[in-house]
């Protein structure tokens, strides 16, 4: 995770803790089903402020550690979810032993992972039969005034990966399976704004565009007739993958 756009979130840690939704415990659960029997121990790389994070820790008996590039987005994550244990890596370098898991999740990340050196690495991590998630919350937009907030804001990396064919992975794994949730969030015109200003191409825009961007949210939400504390419901799809390590 190099990509300047892949390390620019701290900046807006804030934000992303405002803007971005959790994630369906429905869907978690589902990546985590084939863990080995015996411990649960469960490493969330990529973890940001800790929106997965939170959702795992209700596994019963699970041991969760949170690894992140941006030491911003940890200390944000420490404070939502006390307790658990957080460590600066990537998904390409781990800072854990080998075969100390068993299972790897990574929530809105792998997009920005190279697949072959991430699947070696986090395979290096896992035992044997240990599990790999990777799992996107995305706007649906097949709603119209999504696809239109979608195009004033730019599609994402993930959301241009997910519509071309979906993730890779690479030995030690075996092929992805995949499962889907629908569901809609209750959000605020504020909380749009935040959402946007946590998006990588925004944060990485300039003051310019980012300008535009803010003028044409704004002119939505007015036709919207979204003001204050009104809320409209954010419908999402979330798309959840796993694969076993063999």
């Amino acid at each position: 995770m190099t990509d300047e756009m892949a390390t620019s979130f701290g900046a807006q840690a804030d934000a992303y803790e405002i803007g971005r939704p959790e994630y369906p415990f429905e869907a978690v659960a589902w990546m985590l089903e084939p863990m080995p029997e015996g411990t649960r121990r469960i490493a969330d790389v990529g973890a940001g402020t800790g929106k997965l994070t939170r959702v795992l820790v209700k596994a019963p008996d699970a041991e969760i550690v949170a690894i992140d590039p941006d030491p911003d987005m940890l200390a944000t994550l420490r404070g939502a979810v006390p307790g658990v244990p957080t460590f600066v890596g990537t998904a390409e370098s781990l800072p854990l032993p080998d075969a100390s898991l068993d299972a790897v999740v990574l929530g809105q990340a792998w997009h920005w992972v190279d697949p072959v050196a991430g699947s070696i690495e986090i395979g290096r991590a896992l035992r044997p039969g240990g599990v790999l998630g990777l799992i996107w919350n995305i706007r649906d937009d097949r709603v119209d005034w999504v696809r239109r907030l979608t195009e004033i804001m730019h599609g994402s990396n993930a959301e241009v990966m997910l519509a071309e064919g979906g993730p890779t992975v690479a030995e030690p794994f075996g092929l992805l399976e995949e499962e889907s949730w629908e569901w809609s969030r209750p959000i605020t015109r504020d909380q749009l704004h935040s959402m946007a200003s946590s998006r990588s191409y925004i944060i990485t825009a300039s003051d310019d565009e980012k300008a535009r961007i803010r003028r044409a949210m704004d002119e939505l939400f007015d036709e919207l007739g979204i003001h204050g504390d009104d809320t409209i419901d954010l419908p999402y799809v979330t798309r959840a993958f796993r694969a076993v390590r063999g």
